[in-house]
């Protein structure tokens, strides 16, 4: 009987358990740490990856439009609406919604699953705590961000082929990129530290566009 493979929503809630896992582990320090997410702390990663279960598909629209008439980005909006939380608040609602809802859910969960793989990494790459991350996970999370509208993979990926030297996958076509499913995904979706984990003739022309913020 052929092994029944695991749903999006269900790698979603996976990968949110393992990132509870590990932040219930850190310090006060590290909580206050930078991320990759340029001016985000470890805290305010956190923040983000619950902010959009917390409002459900009914409070989007508000949070799009509050960000928008702020100046700034639903992104934004919702650091504003979490700065009086603690790391043990934010835990505890990280906790609750193991399992994705609202904006998270999209698409059977792969939006959950993604947003939090790849905000798993933005915390554990400057902490200097490395992980092997599951490989169903990246097969899955991979081809999603290369088709997230709100990711710029689509455009650092084009006329690119990536290929992923410990999955089998490839995707695109034109000069070579090569290299670790993890740092495929955190370079195309704009990370410049995972850059120098890659390598092969397309990987010029993906360290221009991640680095211009293309």
């Amino acid at each position: 009987m052929a092994t029944k493979e695991p749903t999006g929503m269900a790698l979603a809630a996976a990968e949110r358990e393992d990132l509870a896992d590990f932040l219930a582990g850190l310090t006060p320090e590290q909580w206050r740490a930078p991320s990759l997410c340029a001016g985000w702390s470890v805290r305010d990663v956190v923040a983000h990856v619950i902010s959009y279960d917390e409002i459900g598909w009914r409070g989007l629209p508000w949070r799009l439009l509050r960000g928008r008439l702020g100046g700034g980005d639903a992104n934004a909006v919702s650091l504003r609406d979490y700065a009086q939380h603690s790391p043990e608040d934010l835990l505890a609602l990280l906790r609750t919604h193991l399992t994705p809802r609202g904006l998270p859910a999209a698409f059977g969960g792969m939006i959950g699953l993604t947003d939090a793989l790849i905000h798993h990494q933005d915390i554990r790459r400057p902490l200097g705590l490395p992980r092997t991350v599951p490989p169903e996970r990246l097969a899955a999370a991979l081809p999603r961000a290369l088709a997230a509208p709100v990711l710029p993979a689509k455009q650092n990926a084009a006329g690119l082929r990536l290929v992923v030297t410990d999955l089998d996958l490839v995707h695109g076509d034109g000069p070579e990129v090569r290299g670790p499913g993890e740092a495929l995904l955190l370079a195309v979706a704009g990370r410049e530290a995972a850059l120098t984990d890659l390598d092969g003739p397309g990987l010029a022309t993906l360290t221009t566009r991640v680095s211009q913020g293309h």
